[in-house]
């Protein structure tokens, strides 16, 4: 018999780098529909755990021009922070072409932030390192998050003992003036059409002095404060974005410090809006920055 030709390994007690997924959980009920979110978590032995861990929560949402987010479009991608020790949930919320405008994916986004600090015990998360990161439409909604911590305008009647608030908001190509939305590759004329149903739809009214009100209140860049109690932002946007323009995020950007806001902006060269925005660099500089803020 010849010699064996056995490699070996360590074995892993402490489960490290491994993820697990838990998908459709309902956060809410109570806007008349199941709202749900898919989340990964570090990998846990629940049998031989002395007391439940506690990882900082990533909460994800994915661009759908306010309509119903795929939370499954970034899941290779969000996977790997929760190998790397985060809780991260990848959440739905109302779609605005079902009849239901501003502040609607809002209330519900904020809704599922109190739903997992209820829960922080039962998915192991740090109910106090509560990080929000949103793209295009999702953009949107985690700098709106991250202005109106606990903002009672927008806060339901589900888990009202939680906080909404948030520790860190990451916002790629979302937009934030939406008064002054448009784009130096799409002739306006040609976008007026689909501008104008994406804000009677916003706004629920055909009328033009409430959809201007509507488009203001849901617009980040009117809402920053000097001297407001604001965390950290960090800003990505592609340079050459046909759907939400470059400048939405340097305007902001230049509006956030000068309000003092602890602000940080990266601009992805040549890069569109999604597909090739992406790489491991960029996803790289979103790790380290996660990692020294929250």
């Amino acid at each position: 018999m010849g010699e064996r030709n056995i490699t070996y390994f360590d074995s892993n007690p402490d489960l490290i780098g491994m993820a697990d997924l838990y998908p459709d959980i309902t956060y809410s009920t109570a806007q008349g529909q199941e709202l749900k979110l898919t989340l990964l978590t570090p990998w846990r032995d629940r049998d031989h755990e002395s007391a439940p861990p506690r990882h900082p929560l990533i909460v994800f949402v994915q661009g759908s021009a306010w309509t119903f987010p795929n939370v499954n479009y970034e899941i290779p991608q969000l996977a790997a922070w929760a190998r790397a020790g985060y809780v991260v949930a990848t959440v739905t919320h109302r779609n605005r072409l079902e009849g239901h405008p501003f502040p609607a994916f809002l209330e519900d986004v904020k809704t599922s932030i109190r739903f997992l600090r209820k829960n922080a015990d039962t998915y192991g998360l740090d109910p106090h390192r509560v990080c929000i990161w949103g793209t295009s439409s999702g953009g949107n909604t985690a700098l709106l998050v991250g202005l109106t911590g606990n903002d009672p305008a927008f806060k339901t009647q589900e888990y009202p003992e939680e906080s909404d608030g948030v520790q860190l908001v990451i916002d790629c190509f979302g937009p934030t003036d939406m008064i002054h939305f448009g784009t130096a590759t799409v002739p306006p004329a040609a976008m007026a059409a689909e501008v104008s149903i994406l804000a009677e739809t916003l706004a629920g009214s055909r009328e033009l002095s409430v959809i201007r009100q509507v488009m203001e209140s849901m617009s980040p860049y009117y809402r920053v404060q000097e001297g407001g109690d604001y965390p950290p932002f960090l800003l990505l946007h592609g340079d050459a974005d046909p759907v939400v323009p470059y400048d939405q995020s340097l305007r902001m950007y230049d509006k956030l410090v000068a309000c003092g806001v602890d602000t940080q902006m990266a601009c992805i060269k040549g890069a569109p809006h999604e597909g090739s925005f992406w790489s491991q660099a960029l996803l790289d500089y979103i790790a380290a920055y996660i990692q020294e803020k929250l």
